[in-house]
């Protein structure tokens, strides 16, 4: 039986297929329901529907400057989403759908201009989820999905993180337990010349230069995209504002061992909170602490970030400290390290 959250959201069981039909239902009839992916939970409405679009940025008080990713079941739903498929983007679908890859395609003239931005192009992407892909077959509709969270916070990999920023705010939330990559999709642009790679993700450049035959060009943020996001006018993707994926806390970095210890004598214990990976230590730290993972496993590392930033920031600490992975070329690694540069940033 269907149990109601307080203040309305429906909490739904992706065990059961009543629900994933009720959820199906109420998107159908343009509702807002918090589905799992294998990246994150998105926010999901129906991507042809301009009210139900609508809804999603009051919902999470997106600003509209900031395009959404829609989500498909399969190649044939591309169709109802965008105009054509460039011959450039077939090799990266073949290859990496489903998956967290997001390709910019020509957009659909029948799809709202508040998807996109205003702009041409409309990021698309097939996940991997079982239960988003049926989710999104028994709608039968292409979804809007950002994440599940309130504008700039952080992205929620639980159905408890969607409800502690969304409750009452959506109509239902489709639970499948924890997500099982923790970090959002690649977004690639692949009609530019070179295609360009505007988001860090599960898929790495060197994949896509792989497949693609040719080296892309990694799109580096500028002044610019802060003048934008304060104009306001539309940003270039989905994933690119200059601070995002933020706890409430201020977000500080370390980068070794020494840094973290120089620092912790310097700071409020009470009301500081400190992402320890495992081998790292912070001897005689009183102060909040949330055990992270292994430096040595990309996987963990990115599965728990975001629940070790929700941990600690529910925690009401002031400030949040954080080691920095090293660059690398793992493409988990180097998400992780996008998101923590991007939530660390002050404007």
């Amino acid at each position: 039986m269907t149990q109601r959250a307080a203040q309305g959201t429906v909490h739904l069981s992706a065990d059961r297929p009543a629900d994933v039909k009720e959820a199906a239902v109420t998107l159908s009839k343009g509702g807002l329901v918090a589905m799992p992916t294998e990246t994150v939970y998105g926010l999901a409405a129906n991507a042809l529907d301009a009210a139900a679009v609508e809804s999603i940025f009051i919902a999470k008080q997106r600003p509209h400057w900031d395009p959404l990713i829609v989500h498909v079941s399969d190649v044939t739903m591309l169709e109802r989403v965008v105009r054509q498929v460039p011959e450039a983007a077939l090799p990266l679908i073949n290859a990496f759908w489903p998956g967290p890859l997001t390709l910019l395609l020509p957009r659909h003239l029948d799809l709202p201009e508040a998807v996109t931005a205003g702009r041409d192009l409309v990021g698309v992407r097939m996940p991997s989820h079982p239960v988003a892909l049926s989710l999104i077959r028994e709608a039968n509709l292409p979804l809007a999905a950002p994440s599940a969270n309130l504008f700039g916070h952080i992205s929620p990999t639980t159905v408890a993180h969607v409800l502690a920023d969304l409750n009452g705010r959506i109509d239902a939330v489709l639970d499948a337990g924890p997500c099982h990559i923790g970090l959002e999709s690649t977004v690639l642009d692949p009609t530019a010349s070179p295609m360009v790679l505007y988001r860090q993700g599960g898929v790495s450049p060197a994949q896509i230069e792989a497949v693609v035959k040719r080296k892309i060009t990694v799109y580096r943020r500028t002044e610019d995209v802060t003048k934008a996001a304060a104009r306001p006018e539309s940003l270039p993707s989905p994933g690119v504002g200059i601070r995002h994926y933020a706890p409430r806390a201020r977000l500080m970095l370390v980068h070794t061992q020494g840094d973290l210890d120089d620092l912790l004598h310097h700071v409020t214990p009470e009301r500081t909170g400190v992402l320890l990976p495992l081998g790292w230590t912070a001897p005689g730290w009183t102060g909040k602490e949330f055990q992270w993972e292994c430096w040595n496993d990309p996987a963990a590392l990115a599965r728990t970030l975001y629940t070790g930033l929700r941990a600690l920031d529910a925690m009401r600490v002031n400030t949040i400290v954080c080691p920095l992975p090293p660059a690398s070329d793992e493409p988990l690694v180097e998400a992780i390290r996008d998101r923590l540069l991007k939530a660390a940033r002050e404007t």
